[in-house]
């Protein structure tokens, strides 16, 4: 088992960034803390239909394994997919409008906040089924050994979906057939609103049995650590894609908020929440490695802001979807309407 980590306010020995790359991912990352702010306020306000659930406080997560990818691989989301989406290099103008259902949208205006898709990045999907991007993946990946091409296929679920049965049978079969999966697991030890306590038969620092079970390489990693995200990450694209079989992931992270805007998380402790995002930010964490002043973020923060700011804009003059198309993609008897 590798241990991707670090001690809080001690430097780095392992760094794997160069410092401007760094910073990129710094500025990755408050991009999507500032762009789920927004449609948090938006939502709020009534613009926004249906449900959603925001990722603040997993930045980390989203931005270290994008990061460390190629172009060609293919991820799945979750519910919880504004941090992935964007960090997978869909432009926020185009998450914007499919949170308003336009068809400037990534989606189209299909989806909305929990099934944004961009195949053309690489992104084959958010689901708000539990688990159900797994077994996606899995078939992903075996197209990729069939083919004989070097990608890596990498779902996104958090620890709640280690309890389903599609989570087991795509780690049997990944495993059986070796295939270049890097299964990535967002542990914020909240299964919505059941604690890991009483929905694991483990505890959360013990997930990684969920890999020995089935002789499966895993690594450890510090989910609010942006650059052990990276490095953790290419270690297992480097083994998949070597054809020494899939990599389980134990990703500790944080949530910071409810499980979706609006839940008012009588199930939790307020002030154990708050003294989290005070003290496991991974933007304020980086900020302060990379040694950025109040004035320098001030600045940088106003220029995200006003990207920010404008996506809503471009959202707002996108184009509602014809009510004729409603039933486009839409198929049960084995036909389907096609533009």
């Amino acid at each position: 088992m590798t241990v991707m980590t670090q001690v809080e306010g001690e430097p780095r020995v392992d760094a794997v960034l160069p410092e401007e790359r760094l910073r990129g991912l710094f500025r990755e990352m408050l991009v999507i803390r500032r762009f789920e702010e927004k449609v948090e306020e938006r939502f709020r306000a009534g613009e926004l239909p249906g449900f959603l659930h925001v990722a603040i406080g997993q930045e980390a997560v989203a931005c270290g394994v994008c990061a460390a990818l190629e172009p060609d691989d293919v991820i799945s989301s979750t519910h919880r997919a504004h941090a992935h989406t964007i960090a997978k290099g869909t432009h926020i103008n185009a998450v914007m409008a499919e949170m308003y259902g336009k068809k400037e949208g990534c989606s189209g205006g299909y989806g909305g906040s929990m099934h944004l898709y961009d195949v053309a990045r690489g992104n084959m999907g958010a689901n708000a089924v539990v688990g159900a991007g797994l077994p996606m993946m899995a078939g992903a990946a075996l197209a990729f050994t069939l083919k004989g091409e070097p990608r890596v296929a990498v779902p996104f679920f958090g620890d709640g979906a280690t309890n389903t049965g599609a989570f087991h049978e795509s780690m049997n079969l990944a495993q059986l057939w070796k295939l270049p999966v890097v299964f990535v697991l967002e542990n914020n030890g909240w299964a919505e609103s059941t604690p890991a306590s009483q929905q694991l038969p483990l505890a959360v620092e013990d997930m990684h049995h969920r890999a020995l079970a089935y002789g499966m390489h895993h690594l450890e990693v510090d989910g609010q650590d942006v650059e052990a995200v990276f490095a953790a990450t290419r270690e297992a694209r480097a083994h998949a894609v070597s054809g020494k079989g899939p990599v389980f992931m134990n990703v500790r992270t944080f949530r910071f908020t409810g499980h979706y805007v609006g839940d008012p998380q009588v199930y939790r402790d307020k002030a154990e929440a708050r003294e989290l995002a005070e003290t496991h930010d991974p933007i304020e964490r980086l900020r302060v490695r990379l040694g950025v002043s109040d004035e320098d973020f001030e600045r940088l923060d106003a220029e995200v802001q006003a990207e920010v700011d404008a996506s809503v804009d471009f959202a707002k003059a996108g184009t509602d979807p014809a009510p004729e198309d409603a039933l486009r993609w839409v198929y049960a008897d084995g036909t389907m309407e096609r533009s």
